[in-house]
């Protein structure tokens, strides 16, 4: 069985897009038909799995979209509703046309025979190799329901984490681009008008004052060319940091940044371990954990030495020690690891880790943006306490020659 989305006019002449399930698109076309619906366009949304495996590739959904689904989800099934049913009311109550054929198109392939974590790898792109890890150690288990309230707990722990980061920076933001448009507006446009009084005086003027006219009359001459010139940079810099070799250095040289880098670090560990602490908890193989966590860190030095680790743990190296062996992580993760494995909890002292992780970026990020408010504020007034004073030391010249 398929799904296939369409586009249809009731007898009231109005425009219906729904999704709906059949063998064929002409069993789809004739259930339309008969449910009263002239058929204006229909497409197939997915298929009966086929050996090569191909996955169909859509446009994705947000975090905070794919949190919420799998909450809805979680609950259904807590619920002791079947899957299928889950499924199907969430496609009922669904008020987004894109996560309604993805819903229907994993029905059709859960109806089909597939699994769930199968039907979802039809879906890569929007459902990522550790949603599916964990779908697939809770269908094993028997315990889909409970393991789906875990990752649900997880999407929303990292998508608080990435608000709490973003929102964070987003005053610093604004401040510094809003003072580049005032202090750019002053140089570009006022001080010219200003600073041609003092020139038509024919007085010697102040050597800031001379500066001040020179900066303002470059700006006003090639801003065009610095906007270019800034544009030119920006991608430049965006194909040098897609070479591996260079953004990897990129990356080591902001873990070594005072502030900058234990955040870095911070927020790269806590995503490592809420990961593996799910995974683990979850009976998924310590190595699959590894390889899962490796791809929800996006530092890539931390990357390497977490496969580095992987690799010694394969050796038959416990995970505390492979771990301590680059440096990259912090002690207190290494020591509650060491002690997960000894007391056979690890999953529990993972989440201690995350949690810690998380309260030490919080501690961080509000150091950071602390140190950057005042900062911004007295670069902004600096510059603009010069313009005022190349401004002023002509007038103050010329009343003395007045006087």
């Amino acid at each position: 069985m398929a799904a296939f989305s369409y586009q249809a006019i009731d007898v009231k002449g109005k425009l219906l897009h729904g999704v709906t399930e059949a063998d064929t698109v002409r069993q789809a076309r004739t259930s339309l038909r008969e449910a009263g619906l002239t058929l204006v366009e229909i497409e197939l949304l997915t298929q009966d799995a086929t050996p090569s495996g191909r996955q169909v590739r859509r446009g994705g959904i947000s975090v905070a979209q794919l949190s919420l689904l799998t909450r809805q989800l979680a609950t259904l099934l807590d619920a002791s509703l079947t899957l299928e049913q889950a499924l199907s009311a969430l496609i009922e109550q669904s008020e987004n046309a894109k996560i309604r054929q993805i819903l229907a198109g994993v029905r059709a392939e859960v109806l089909g025979g597939s699994t769930f974590a199968k039907a979802l790898g039809r879906y890569a792109t929007i459902f990522p190799e550790l949603y599916r890890a964990l779908v697939t150690a809770g269908e094993a288990s028997g315990e889909l329901g409970r393991v789906m309230l875990r990752l649900a707990d997880y999407t929303e722990s990292r998508q608080n984490l990435r608000q709490k980061v973003v929102l964070a920076f987003i005053y610093p933001a604004i401040v510094t681009v809003v003072a580049l448009l005032v202090v750019s507006g002053l140089l570009i446009y006022v001080v010219p008008q200003v600073v041609g009084v003092f020139e038509q005086s024919h007085q010697t003027l102040p050597l800031l004052t001379r500066s001040l006219i020179r900066v303002s009359a470059s700006l006003q001459a090639c801003w065009g060319y610095l906007l270019l010139l800034l544009a030119a940079g920006g991608v430049a810099i965006n194909l040098m940091l897609r070479q591996p070799h260079l953004r990897y250095q990129a990356h080591l040289q902001l873990l070594k940044l005072p502030v900058a880098g234990r955040l870095v670090r911070g927020i790269n560990t806590a995503r490592m371990a809420s990961t593996l602490a799910i995974l683990a908890g979850s009976g998924v193989p310590l190595m699959a954990a590894l390889h899962a966590a490796a791809g929800v860190v996006n530092n890539l030095p931390m990357r390497s030495a977490l496969d580095e680790a992987a690799g010694k743990v394969r050796e038959g190296v416990s995970l505390s020690r492979a771990l301590a062996v680059s440096g990259y992580f912090p002690p207190l993760l290494v020591h509650l690891i060491a002690s997960g494995e000894a007391s056979g909890k690890l999953d529990v002292m993972l989440e201690r880790a995350a949690e810690q992780q998380e309260q030490e970026v919080g501690y961080y990020t509000a150091i950071l943006t602390s140190l950057l408010e005042p900062v911004l504020i007295l670069v902004m007034g600096g510059v603009v306490l010069l313009i005022v004073l190349a401004i002023l030391m002509p007038i103050i010249n010329m009343n003395q020659m007045v006087k």
